[in-house]
């Protein structure tokens, strides 16, 4: 199963204007849910948005798209469902295995959080889809009894946990999908850069003064002592070699769209430093910059670890 894939906007909620689309606030009155289901709706694609028409206002929703929901057979009880998070002991049960297997298979990628909190002793609670969990239960029965692929056994013998990882991608696919303009695409890779790494992708001040400008909220946790800031600020921040270069190239590629199609005004004279050339100089050369057209690309999310054929932390 793929993981942090999400649905795109339709056409329609696209295309739509904001004159015949309602607040947010007004949206998750008409479809009966809490504030935190209509935020995970939005970030998964069930309920699609339309940009405002001034810079600094909040997305709209179509009218058209809350008749599409409310005529569901099964509203609102169906739409509430798909957005149910479980955490790793309802979600063992989903599964039918005990919870040390559910963390394992968490741990090696074989599904996905959707998202996290701190407990008090700030260890971090991950949180999945149940209908998710449901998918991997009927697609893959055989990772749910028996000795797990070999392949599998390794990444956990090493120390592995994709949990992290695959949160990170889930939330900068989900702001990449939902925007057009490629500033705000570069700026969700660059959020999840350490500074020093930002600095040497993106060596101009002006374009990292813009990035942060456009920086995207990633998750709404708020921690109150230091010890757990850090924590959180680990969670925001791209781990090993692999994922830090795969956001260097989404930011890289989403920069230099950027600057053909809005580059940043200067003062007469001024020229940006040389563009960093090395993370998209690893990029295979069969593999264009942009799709025909030149609409700007989203980056899929790093693929699963492999499954072999069988033989071959902090648990939640």
């Amino acid at each position: 199963m793929s993981v942090g894939l999400v649905r795109t906007e339709t056409a329609g909620a696209r295309g739509a204007g904001t004159a015949d689309a309602v607040p947010l606030g007004e949206a998750r009155r008409a479809l009966g849910l809490r504030p935190r289901e209509l935020e995970l709706a939005v970030e998964l694609g069930e309920l699609a948005t339309v940009a405002p028409e001034r810079e600094r206002h909040r997305r709209r929703v179509p009218v058209a798209e809350l008749a599409r929901l409310r005529a569901e057979e099964g509203f609102p009880a169906t739409l509430r469902e798909r957005l149910r998070l479980v955490g790793a002991r309802e979600g063992a049960g989903l599964l039918g295995v005990t919870p040390a297997r559910f963390a394992r298979l968490a741990r090696a990628g074989c599904f996905g959080p959707v998202r996290f909190s701190l407990n008090r002793y700030r260890a971090v609670v991950w949180f999945y889809l149940a209908g998710e969990l449901r998918d991997v239960a009927e697609q893959q029965p055989e990772l749910l009894g028996g000795p797990l692929p070999e392949g599998l056994r390794r990444l956990l013998a090493d120390g592995g946990d994709w949990r992290p990882r695959h949160w990170r991608n889930r939330r900068i696919a989900q702001v990449t999908r939902r925007t057009d303009d490629p500033w705000a695409a570069a700026a969700a890779h660059a959020a999840v850069l350490a500074p020093d790494v930002l600095e040497e992708a993106v060596p101009d001040p002006a374009e990292r003064a813009r990035l942060e400008e456009l920086r995207p909220e990633l998750t709404t946790a708020r921690p109150e002592s230091l010890a757990a800031r850090e924590v959180v600020r680990g969670l925001l921040t791209a781990d090993g070699e692999e994922e830090v270069l795969w956001h260097r190239l989404g930011l890289t590629l989403a920069l230099s769209t950027a600057q053909s199609a809005r580059p940043l005004l200067r003062r007469a004279g001024e020229h940006p430093p040389a563009r960093d050339a090395g993370a998209s100089a690893l990029l295979p050369p069969e593999q264009p910059l942009l799709h025909h057209g030149g609409e700007q690309p989203s980056l899929p999310v790093v693929d699963l670890p492999p499954r072999e054929p069988a033989g071959a932390g902090r648990d939640g």
